[in-house]
């Protein structure tokens, strides 16, 4: 809520006021009548009251006219509620590669962390649509399903890490074939799924392009992400004796000739993250890519207050008036 005067203009009428204090100061002994007596004692105290009165009503008349020109410029006390609809939602479905070489160092910390840092941004980011996560590595699976419930999401992502008891290798057709499978009943005018790599396809029974035919057939676009730096990476190659990687520096291989492939058959797009920096850019992108339409209304509820202005003026010139035809009317 907020107080706004809908005819400002009027409060330049204000600068009267000091103009007539300086005509009451310059005309004071014209104003107030007199006789002249040789003793005015008797009448001294008498005297005394009725000028402060007089001086007095003079205030007021003066309240009355500030007050006046406030209720002239019409206060209104102003209510702004906001309604926010959502004229089409999207589905987003992430596919998240979390094969060991997700542990690669040339992003910071890893490239699973790297990715979980910007994908929680970006979750946040979508607050009208729904939004799914899937994990693959040798196989695939639903981690969440599509939801708008963006606290269940946030968990599921931050919970989601490298274990050994999933299939080794890089099952990149499972992951997207599950992905289309979880959202390609959606409802929705537009239909997303984000998939991440940073690999090959050398596993799993389900070919890439077989899973984007399939994603093409049921309008659905995929945004393909190549994650690593070029050229070498320090990346797990084994598990020693007391349970901890083993790293070495090992040739970056992303197979961006299919990932581009997959991408434009549905009508995507596909990015390479080499660096944290350029992963937030390639996510900002896509939610630019991806606006979902919202319409906003604003309701206004105006409560005019320059009744409050004008009732005690009123009373004031009331006040003054019986005064005049009553107290003074003598004195006068």
């Amino acid at each position: 809520m907020k107080l706004e005067f809908l005819n400002p203009e009027y409060f330049i009428l204000l600068a009267v006021i000091p103009f007539i204090i300086l005509w009451y100061y310059l005309n004071r002994n014209k104003l107030n009548n007199s006789i002249k007596f040789s003793d005015s004692s008797a009448f001294e105290n008498s005297g005394n009251f009725y000028s402060n009165f007089k001086l007095l009503l003079k205030v007021f008349r003066l309240i009355s006219l500030a007050l006046i020109i406030t209720a002239l410029a019409r206060p209104q006390i102003i209510d702004t509620s906001t309604r926010v609809k959502t004229n089409s939602g999207i589905d987003i479905i992430m596919a998240i590669d979390v094969s060991a070489s997700m542990l690669a160092k040339d992003l910071k910390p890893n490239r699973l962390d790297a990715l979980k840092n910007v994908a929680d941004e970006f979750i946040k980011n979508r607050v009208s649509d729904r939004i799914g996560l899937v994990e693959y590595a040798g196989e695939s699976y639903t981690k969440t399903p599509l939801t708008t419930d963006k606290s269940i999401i946030l968990k599921s992502l931050r919970e989601i890490k490298y274990n050994n008891i999933i299939e080794g290798g890089t099952a990149i057709g499972m992951g997207l074939a599950t992905s289309v499978n979880r959202i390609k009943d959606s409802n929705s005018k537009s239909k997303v799924i984000i998939l991440l790599t940073d690999g090959v396809n050398n596993a799993g029974f389900i070919d890439p392009l077989t899973a984007a035919e399939l994603a093409k057939e049921y309008d659905i676009k995929i945004y393909s992400i190549g994650l690593g730096t070029n050229g070498l990476a320090l990346s797990p190659v084994g598990i020693n004796a007391r349970g901890k990687l083993n790293y070495a520096n090992i040739q970056v291989e992303i197979d961006e000739e299919l990932l581009t492939q997959i991408s434009e058959m549905s009508g995507g797009k596909y990015f390479r993250a080499t660096d944290n920096s350029k992963l937030k850019e390639i996510y900002d992108e896509i939610d630019k890519l991806e606006k979902t339409e919202i319409e906003e209304f604003k309701y206004y509820s105006v409560d005019e207050k320059f009744r409050v202005f004008l009732i005690p003026a009123i009373i004031l010139i009331v006040f003054e008036l019986l005064m005049k035809f009553t107290i003074l009317k003598s004195f006068i």
